[in-house]
């Protein structure tokens, strides 16, 4: 656990392990370090793990003034700076994984291999005005409203349906947090530096091996903005896994899991048939 100093602002991450290939993770946007401790033992066995806490995330620094994704992917390099690798492996989900796209497009030389799950290439309009909803509900400071647009979508009905006694629990848990003013306001600063994204021009710059996963039945970013990512990465593979809603790390942990590791950790030299 430690911070560093990024433009002013004080940022919190992790190191996990000592061998392996480096993997940083990238938040989804509702999401912090915290989200992904389940899975740090299994991670941190093979691979040194490093998770970060964006601006306006966790137990980073909060923002006053709006912004847009280029901050993030500054932070991200700067997180590069603090780690003793000349590259890294950079698995993204949602949010993170649109941070991920511009990061491997501006410093590929940093990035060894690519991860990029239930994410896109652009802010759709459709997108947008469901990022405009929720802003709309966060401006009325009510947390379990907020909780029930945003959260019930993310995962697939057979997974909500399944597992209810841990969605009453992720609803009190979610509930108090949204409740509180200042997460409701970085929320909205979150969720408008997506706005005006769209990299699906620049997707050809991405050179390193990239692993691009869908998930069947998500129903907040859809497996047809992952297809794009696919067909303008050169050297990338694509993986639905089935069943699954937007949350595919909570409803598919092992599938989820297999995928990032055996990913990441296949040789540079690769497999030839």
């Amino acid at each position: 656990m430690a911070y560093f100093e990024f433009e002013g602002k004080q940022v919190y991450y992790e190191v996990h392990g000592e061998k392996g290939e480096p993997l940083v993770i990238l938040n989804g946007i509702m999401m912090s370090t915290l989200s992904w401790k389940p899975f740090v033992k299994e991670y941190s066995k093979n691979n040194v793990l490093i998770l970060v806490d964006f601006l306006d995330q966790g137990r980073s620094d909060r923002m006053t003034e709006s912004y847009d994704h280029s901050i993030q992917v500054r932070l991200v390099d700067a997180l590069v700076d603090q780690l003793p690798y000349d590259k890294v492996s950079i698995m993204g989900i949602s949010y993170g994984g649109e941070v991920a796209v511009q990061y491997a497009v501006h410093h590929p030389e940093r990035v060894r291999r690519l991860v990029l799950a239930n994410t896109a290439a652009r802010t759709s309009s459709w997108l947008r005005k469901i990022g405009d909803g929720w802003n709309e509900v966060a401006k009325h400071k009510d947390g379990f409203a907020y909780y029930l647009t945003t959260i019930p979508v993310i995962y697939s009905t057979e997974f909500f349906e399944k597992n209810w006694a841990w969605m009453e629990g992720r609803e009190k848990t979610l509930t108090a947090y949204f409740s509180r003013e200042d997460v409701l306001e970085s929320l909205i600063r979150l969720t408008d530096s997506s706005r005006d994204y769209d990299y699906v021009d620049k997707l050809h710059k991405i050179t390193c091996p990239t692993l691009v996963i869908s998930s069947s039945e998500d129903a907040l970013v859809p497996p047809t903005e992952q297809i794009i990512l696919h067909e303008n990465i050169k050297h990338s593979t694509y993986v639905t896994i089935n069943g699954s809603g937007h949350a595919s790390m909570y409803e598919k942990p092992y599938a989820f899991s297999a995928l990032v590791l055996g990913f990441v950790n296949l040789g540079d030299e690769g497999i030839s048939i």
